[in-house]
């Protein structure tokens, strides 16, 4: 911390003034975090979430039998195939992606139980690749078939469609899927708040740049230098999609004060001391206003 100057303007200064060195400049002061509370939890309504995905995906495909109808000669579009069939295909790829965003956001408030098999819980949690796959595949297919079309058309499309699926696909899976059972194991065993970063997959038991919780000696060093750290409850987390407990704190729990049973929340245990400790670096904690 810097040295804090006093002046003391109350008594003149007689005395010759004497050279005055430059200032050193202060070291850069790091950004402030801060912390951002989120919206409460929605309360388990998901009709709302899923009718719109089912909206959305039937656009979607609306959008590809447009294209599969136009390369079939069955009416001729109004602007050059090309452009057609690339409007069509980016459309495609818009409903089926916020599709995909609403299914997944519903099956973390509502998450499916396990109890009802696993390939039907896969299924339930990945729908958003399987209709990426129903959303563009035939469209490819046909696309690939075509005698008609001439080689440029043809390969664009190509590309654009293939493009368009690798990329709804990605942004349709689920890559940390959670069950009933470990959302209730998860608010049942975490009753304080949890941290996420924006763009984080996972939530956090202990940061230090939060001025109102407990500090610790060393706290999870993954959210250690984020400039804006959410703060709620476990439930609120996994609402956002932060369905699975960072490694280093599950690991860490136990140091902390926190029991917490790994194998009902689907973490494999292991000890504590087999992840390093990091360095404790000072954070300035700025709360959101």
């Amino acid at each position: 911390m810097a040295e804090k100057i006093v002046r003391n303007t109350d008594k003149k200064d007689t005395a010759p003034k004497k050279a005055v060195e430059p200032e050193k400049q202060p070291a850069a002061k790091k950004k402030p975090q801060t912390v951002i509370t989120p919206n409460k939890p929605t309360g388990g309504s998901t009709i709302g979430l899923r009718i719109g995905a089912v909206v959305l995906w039937l656009l979607a495909i609306v959008c590809e039998v447009f294209a599969i109808m136009a390369l079939l000669e069955y009416f001729y579009p109004p602007i050059n195939m090309t452009l057609f069939l690339i409007i069509a295909i980016v459309l495609d790829m818009v409903f089926a992606i916020l599709a995909a965003q609403l299914w997944k956001k519903a099956n973390h408030i509502k998450p499916m139980s396990e109890k009802r098999g696993k390939f039907l819980f896969y299924l339930w949690n990945e729908l958003g690749v399987i209709m990426a796959c129903i959303c563009f595949i035939p469209l490819i297919v046909l696309l690939l078939k075509n005698d008609k079309l001439d080689k440029k058309t043809k390969l664009i499309a190509t590309i654009v469609a293939v493009v368009a699926l690798l990329i709804t696909g990605v942004a349709s899976a689920d890559f940390n899927p959670i069950s009933a059972e470990q959302k209730e194991e998860a608010e049942h065993q975490i009753t304080g708040n949890v941290y996420w970063t924006q763009f984080g997959h996972k939530y956090h038991l202990k940061w230090n740049g939060d001025p109102d919780a407990e500090q610790v000696e060393v706290d999870c060093p993954h959210i250690r230098n984020s400039n804006s750290v959410y703060k709620g409850t476990v439930t609120e987390a996994i609402e956002s999609g932060r369905t699975a407990i960072c490694s280093y704190c599950a690991a860490h729990a136990a140091d902390w004060g926190i029991d917490l049973d790994l194998a009902a929340l689907n973490v494999e245990d292991r000890d504590a001391s087999e992840t390093p400790d990091v360095p404790v670096i000072n954070t300035t904690a700025a709360p959101a206003n």
